[in-house]
């Protein structure tokens, strides 16, 4: 596997890495803290899956990996901050509290190197079924896990013929009327949230859909997550933003020396909702 080129930005944002789940690709995860460094690093909600944890607990080495990974970064010189989403709520009992040399703030108003402001912030807070449904919401979560066990299954064959990773989640908001109609819905309610803050765009998670538009005067920008697509947003120094595919690269990079742990990864995993 030819190395990538060490990376360093202003900012790295990551959302809904659901570590404590069979589905988080923490394997990928390290692959990519590896190479990418930044001076402050926003994490955007749903780190920690405390849904999954309190039903049964998996914490392999790879999750506590991740942590340490993060940990030591901040001890180099990166700030950390960190926002809590539906999954990790439990943190929101220590909003305005450091641990670790981490920051935790229920959102952030960050200003890029060019002067815009931005607000971050995981999302759950607009999410209908979230607040006011929760029973719903568990229920979603156990279905969406479902779907994903097959879809790991169906990619670790797809492996074995030389495909690439194809992501059946993906394809179905995408498809399905009204999984389109609420990723919309949550981006218009999005964009409507920091034009009331008086910003220039948003940066949050939790729908586990990677974006990045300013068609509506509002920038906004998803992170995506790490247990499938595997992408996270990046500030340059000159303040331009990008979402970096790490599925993808890692695709075209590992080619068939990565097979054995792609297929780990594979066979242990299974989605969590957002």
């Amino acid at each position: 596997m030819a190395d990538p080129a060490q990376r360093h930005f202003r900012t790295l944002f990551l959302s809904d890495l659901h570590l404590g789940t069979r589905g988080c690709q923490a394997h990928l995860l390290l692959d990519f803290l590896r190479y990418h460094d930044a001076e402050t690093i926003f994490l955007v909600g749903d780190i920690v899956d405390g849904w999954r944890l309190k039903r049964s607990w998996y914490w392999p080495q790879t999750h506590n990996d991740v942590v340490q990974k993060l940990l030591r970064k901040g001890r180099k010189g990166a700030r950390i901050i960190y926002l809590p989403g539906n999954h990790d709520e439990f943190l929101r009992n220590y909003i305005g509290t450091h641990f670790g040399g981490v920051e935790v703030f229920e959102d952030y108003v960050h200003e890029t190197a060019a002067g815009d402001k931005y607000l971050i912030i995981h999302g759950d807070q607009f999410d209908i079924v979230v607040r006011h449904a929760k029973w719903l919401a568990f229920f979603g979560d156990w279905a969406y896990v479902t779907a994903i066990q097959f879809n790991t299954g169906l990619n670790f064959i797809r492996r074995k013929l030389g495909f690439s990773y194809w992501s059946l989640s993906a394809w179905a908001k995408m498809k399905v009327k009204n999984a389109v109609n609420f990723i919309g819905a949550f981006q218009e309610t999005l964009t409507n949230e920091a034009q009331r803050r008086g910003v220039d765009g948003v940066v949050c998670g939790h729908i586990h859909h990677a974006c990045d538009d300013d068609s509506g005067g509002v920038r906004y920008i998803n992170t995506g997550d790490w247990v499938e697509s595997c992408t996270a947003v990046v500030e340059h120094q000159d303040g331009t933003f990008e979402i970096i595919e790490w599925s993808q690269i890692a695709d075209t990079q590992s080619g068939t020396e990565g097979d054995a742990d792609e297929a780990q990864i594979e066979k242990s995993g299974s989605r969590v909702a957002a």
